[in-house]
């Protein structure tokens, strides 16, 4: 009989347990999902979220910091239980974080930070040391000389200044390596391929290009190959999205830095879980980083 309860207890708390679990929502707030790389990360949240039984609601900024503090503040009217937030904007994004922090809303922040606000823990890849990887890689390619291209992402991510920063502290090492142009194109393909289209005429003499992302590595490739320079210049994006990964494949990229975005869903949606059932988690979790080439 004292056996047949402890069970009969045991299976009550497990039930009350999945019921609580499966009864919280997690909000997540997507910088754009015009760009493949942060499709990826979406799916990978919603395909944990599924397995572990609890509800996602997803909200598209489209790149707007407006739009994107809107959505935030709709999930913090929802009373979502927690907020992951893949800022468009790390300055820009604060307000939003402090709605979230006054309603007593957990957030955690996904690929890029936020330069302020309380946030439980920041999930990314170490964009300095991936922008150190691809510098690296180019200078060996090209016996420590030559002149580079680096293209720029969004000047209010974090992304983009350390990708920067890592990809310039490898080009310090080098005195013979020049970087001949140094243009932004907001993460996008499109202006990649208009960008690089101005350097292009601006520049005779270019041996490699880094972008801060593939899609505006994808665009710069379009303007190097309409110039008929595929053969002299060389390409190195950010994130390894499928399309990237099959421009290497085919050798109209050299490499691509691979983040794992669906990875960073995952991990965004389990480490919400370990948020709202109180346990301590780091303030950085890295995502591990490889050079695809």
């Amino acid at each position: 009989m004292r056996k047949s309860l402890v069970v009969l207890i045991a299976l009550v708390t497990l039930t009350l347990f999945s019921a609580a679990v499966s009864a919280q929502t997690i909000g997540l707030a997507i910088s754009t999902l015009d760009n493949p790389f942060f499709v990826d990360l979406k799916d990978g949240a919603e395909a944990k979220a599924a397995e572990l039984g609890v509800s996602l609601r997803v909200v598209d900024a489209q790149d707007d910091p407006a739009r994107q503090l809107s959505g935030i503040e709709d999930l913090i009217a929802r009373k979502v239980d927690l907020i992951l937030v893949n800022p468009t904007d790390s300055a820009a994004v604060v307000p939003a974080i402090l709605a979230a922090n006054r309603a007593g809303i957990p957030v955690i922040t996904i690929d890029r930070s936020a330069d302020g606000g309380e946030v439980a823990a920041y999930i990314a890849s170490d964009n300095v040391l991936g922008g150190k990887m691809a510098g690296e890689f180019i200078a060996e390619l090209l016996g420590g000389k030559g002149k580079v291209v680096e293209i720029e992402g969004i000047p209010g991510t974090n992304a983009a200044r350390e990708r920067g920063q890592g990809f310039n502290e490898a080009m310090a090492n080098y005195p013979e390596m020049e970087v001949v142009a140094r243009q932004e194109a907001g993460f996008d393909r499109a202006k990649g391929l208009t960008v690089m289209e101005n350097i292009l005429q601006a520049q005779p003499e270019i041996d490699a290009v880094f972008c801060h992302n593939d899609e505006m590595a994808l665009g710069a490739i379009i303007a190097i190959q309409a110039a008929g320079r595929a053969d002299k210049i060389k390409v190195v994006g950010f994130d390894a999205t499928d399309d990237a990964v099959a421009a290497v494949k085919e050798g109209r990229m050299l490499a691509t830095v691979a983040q794992q975005p669906r990875l960073m869903g995952a991990l965004g949606v389990e480490y919400a879980l370990k948020v709202l059932q109180g346990e301590e988690v780091a303030d950085f979790i890295p995502v591990p980083l490889e050079l695809v080439k």
